[in-house]
């Protein structure tokens, strides 16, 4: 899956959609700095949360230095997926 960070936020979230291009990007907003690989373990820590599934079967495969990221998350549903694509945020 494709995910778009923002690191530095406020608050972890996962959901919402970035962009109208296909396939969807998911948004991941994590509270960890950009800096020193802290951003990139929150977000798979945060997504491995949202698919309740254990940390160890997140993986980063590119995108380390980038905003948008390519993740696999070994047994993530897509229906979940399409869910957190489709969530706004409060």
């Amino acid at each position: 899956m494709i995910v778009r960070v923002y690191p530095a936020s406020r608050r972890t979230s996962v959901g919402g959609r970035y962009g109208s291009s296909e396939p969807p990007v998911l948004v991941v907003r994590v509270a960890a700095p950009a800096t020193d690989g802290k951003a990139n373990d929150a977000v798979l820590a945060s997504l491995a949360a949202a698919f309740n599934v254990p940390r160890r079967n997140a993986r980063l495969v590119s995108g380390a230095r980038n905003r948008t990221k390519v993740v696999e998350v070994e047994g993530a549903d897509s229906e979940q997926l399409t869910g957190l694509i489709a969530a706004t945020e409060a």
